[in-house]
This record gives C-alpha cells, sequence and structure tokens, in this order.
C-alpha cells in the first residue's frame, strides 16, 4: 500500500450511512472532485480495496463494524492512510455501531448525548447549534483564512477563540485524551458547555484520524451556511496534505471543561422512594408501640351515665318516639296548568301590483303588448292599448269594443289635422297683410 501513489477517497456505504457522496454530501464531493477521484464502497473493507486511497470516509454508519473490519481500518491508518468519521447526536446508542472500538485506541470517544443551544439566535431547532467561541487551535484559523498577520503567530498573544463561526446541528461531544488534539468545542452558550467536537490525530510516520461529533455539519443543507464550508477545507487540507502543524500549546492546554453529569430531575420525580430517617430501637414487646388511648371502645363510662339519671331525676327507661305537632298549616296547592293558546286572526290581505305596469311609460307599456300579441290577438290589441291611452275610459260601457276605439281615435286625428290646418291658414294670411 505504501508504494501505490494514493489518489482516491472513498465514501463508505457498507453499513448504511445516514450520509453519502450521493446522497447529502454532493457539495462536499465537488470541492474534493477537483484533487481526487471519488468511489463509494459498499462491501466489507479489505486492504486490498482501501489500496490506493488516500482518504476513507464514514458519515453516520447504523451498522456495526466486524473485527476484521476494524483491524483493517487500524492497519489502514498505521500504513499512512487517512480516515475521517463523523457521527451524530446520540452516539453509538442512536446509531446502533460500534465505530467507537476503533477510535478508543486513538484516544478519541463520541459520547452518547446531543449539544444543544439554550439562547435563540438565527437558527429555530434547539439542536441546530450555531457556534461563536469554539476554536481551541489557533492554527485552525490561520489555515482558514481568518488570522491577522503578526496576532495569531505571536506565542503570547494566545488563541482567538471568536475568529470561527459554525453551526453544529444534531451533533455528539467528544471524549479526547492525549496524544489525540480537540481542536473544535461547543462553545460557552451551547450545552454541554466547553466540551470537543472535532479531534485530530496523528500517528508517527503513519496516516491521520479526524472525528467530527455531527455528521450533518459538512452535508449540503449546512454546508453554505456560516463558516461550515472553512472548516470543511481546513479538515480535508490536514488529512491529504502535511501543510497545518496544529499549535502545541493549544494542544497540551486546550480550553475544555469537564464532562459532568447531571441528574435527570424529570426522571426521578417519577421515581419516588421513602425518606428513611435514624430512629430508636423497636422494644421486644411489640404491643407496647399501640397508643389505645385515643381512639377506642370500651364500657369504662356506663356506670357514670347510669348515675347520672339518679343525680337528674330522671325515670330510667327506654326513650320513646314523640309525636311531632305541625303548627304552621300547609300552603294552599294550586295546580301548575299553562294557558290556553288561541288561533290569532290571520295578517290582512294585501293587493298584488304589477310595479312594471304601474311606473312603466305609456311607450314602455305599448312596446311590450305589441311583443306579447300576434295578427291573431287583434281585438285584444286594440283593447289593450284604449286602456293604455286612456281612450276606454271615455267611451260608454256598451261601446267599449276594438271597433269603437278605434273610431274615437281616427275622430281625434281628424279634429287634430283640422286645427293644423285652421293654424296654417292664419299663418299664411298674416305673412300677406299689408303690414307686413
Amino acid at each position: 500500500m505504501d508504494k501505490e501513489p494514493r489518489s482516491v477517497v472513498i465514501f463508505n456505504s457498507s453499513k448504511r450511512e445516514l450520509y453519502s457522496a450521493n446522497n447529502g454530501y454532493k457539495s462536499m464531493q465537488k470541492r474534493l472532485r477537483t484533487q481526487w477521484r471519488i468511489q463509494s464502497i459498499k462491501e466489507d473493507l479489505t486492504l486490498d480495496k482501501l489500496a490506493g486511497v488516500k482518504l476513507w470516509i464514514t458519515a453516520g454508519p447504523r451498522e456495526k463494524f466486524t473485527a476484521s473490519e476494524l483491524e483493517v481500518l487500524k492497519q489502514y491508518v498505521d500504513s499512512g492512510g487517512n480516515i475521517l468519521v463523523m457521527l451524530g447526536e446520540g452516539g453509538e446508542r442512536k446509531h446502533d455501531t460500534n465505530i467507537n472500538f476503533l477510535l478508543e485506541e486513538f484516544g478519541i470517544m463520541v459520547n452518547n448525548d446531543a449539544v444543544v443551544r439554550n439562547v435563540y439566535y438565527k437558527y429555530f431547532h434547539p439542536k441546530e447549534a450555531l457556534v461563536s467561541n469554539g476554536v481551541l487551535n489557533r492554527e485552525i484559523i490561520r489555515a482558514a483564512g481568518k488570522a491577522v498577520t503578526g496576532v495569531i503567530d505571536d506565542e503570547n498573544v494566545g488563541n482567538n477563540a471568536q475568529a470561527l463561526t459554525f453551526i453544529y446541528p444534531y451533533g455528539a461531544t467528544l471524549n479526547v485524551m492525549k496524544p489525540a488534539a480537540a481542536v473544535l468545542s461547543t462553545g460557552s452558550v451551547c450545552f454541554p458547555l466547553n466540551r470537543p467536537v472535532l479531534a485530530f490525530y496523528q500517528v508517527k510516520d503513519g496516516g491521520k484520524l479526524a472525528v467530527l461529533g455531527s455528521c450533518h455539519m459538512f452535508s449540503d443543507q449546512y454546508l453554505d451556511k456560516e463558516e461550515n464550508s472553512k472548516i470543511m477545507d481546513v479538515v480535508c487540507q490536514w488529512l491529504t496534505t502535511d501543510t497545518i502543524h496544529l499549535n502545541q500549546i493549544d494542544v497540551d492546554d486546550p480550553e475544555v471543561a469537564d464532562y459532568t453529569m447531571l441528574p435527570d430531575t424529570g426522571q426521578l420525580s417519577e421515581r419516588l422512594r421513602v425518606c428513611l430517617q435514624e430512629q430508636d430501637e423497636n422494644p421486644r414487646d411489640f404491643t407496647s408501640l399501640f397508643n389505645t388511648s385515643l381512639l377506642k371502645l370500651s364500657t369504662d363510662s356506663l356506670t357514670h351515665v347510669i348515675n347520672a339519671y339518679k343525680q337528674l331525676n330522671v325515670k330510667h327507661e327506654a326513650l320513646q318516639l314523640i309525636q311531632p305537632q305541625f303548627e304552621t298549616p300547609l300552603p294552599p296547592l294550586q295546580s301548575e296548568v299553562f294557558e290556553p293558546a288561541f288561533k290569532d286572526l290571520p295578517p290582512p290581505m294585501l293587493d298584488l301590483f304589477d310595479l312594471d305596469e304601474t311606473f312603466s311609460s305609456e311607450k314602455v307599456r305599448l312596446a311590450q303588448l305589441s311583443n306579447k300579441c300576434s295578427d291573431d290577438d287583434m281585438e285584444f290589441y286594440v283593447r289593450k292599448c284604449g286602456d293604455i291611452l286612456g281612450v276606454t275610459g271615455k267611451l260608454d260601457k256598451e261601446h267599449r269594443d276594438a271597433k269603437h276605439i278605434l273610431e274615437h281615435v281616427f275622430f281625434q286625428v281628424v279634429e287634430f289635422k283640422k286645427l293644423n290646418q285652421e293654424h296654417d291658414i292664419d299663418t299664411m294670411e298674416g305673412q300677406f297683410s299689408p303690414h307686413s
């Protein structure tokens, strides 16, 4: 394996990984494709299949590795190979895997917990933890291009934990022991406080191992958010090149808090236990523990009751019932009935009017009548026209047929013509008068 050039990056898919090269890691695959050949492996791991592989990546395995596969991975790292392991919240317990068997040999372990942010900012879900002060090694800042010249290189200045801001979604914390080095933490806002989330380990004269507690951090959904892409570039650069050298001061003394377990108050409240306290030893005669002076049934007071009859001059005999006497008579009975419901008079009858016929003009009514009638309805048509024009009311009741209506109309037309002729004659005479 050492003699063959390493130019392949493999995404493992043999353990039902949560993400693969073509499922959720397409953006990461495009970045790596510019320098390396990308492949996926779905078979069991062997040394022959890892020949020529520069970087082996597993993102959220959900099945257990066999003992032979773990031994192959260990030999692969010892021979110069590089491994990137990413898990998620809940650790091994939730993903049903055993990758910690390999990681513990290098001083790293993924915990069965989850990182949450206790203050809302930018992201709605508490497990989408935004970390703004989680850098533990100043070399990460320099490799990401965030370092200021003459400041980060100064050993006396210290590490600038707020130089990089990243989102750590649905991830777990790590336990890191030397010689492994913690490079990123949860910061001072997310719970658990100041716990490692990214760790590096370099085998002497061998390969490198990087462990990230969240496989979602480099997924397509979160890679372009905040500065996650810069962190991914730094991790891949550290694994595939020798240009990044961690600061030894930060490696020896990282700003990491102890992992403190807190009791689950909600769970304990449902498991109540008796509160025990010290007391005197019980006597041999357990009957002495009973207190019979408070409540008991006895005839000790019977003699005092019988003597009270003599003192009160009351005859000692059985009590008898006393017939009650009611001085107040019962109220008179009144039958509960309802008043009869008589039938109401009907409302007054209102005449129905045809509003169109009543308020329409004579021309409109004549037009409506003309549209309704045909040639066979001539008698009816003339009578209705007489009613509309007011001719029928001027005739006698015996002469209100169509013939007399037309006669009256023609007579009125003739009279109208006569009046117009007389007016025309008067006008012409006025034009030829001597005064004109």
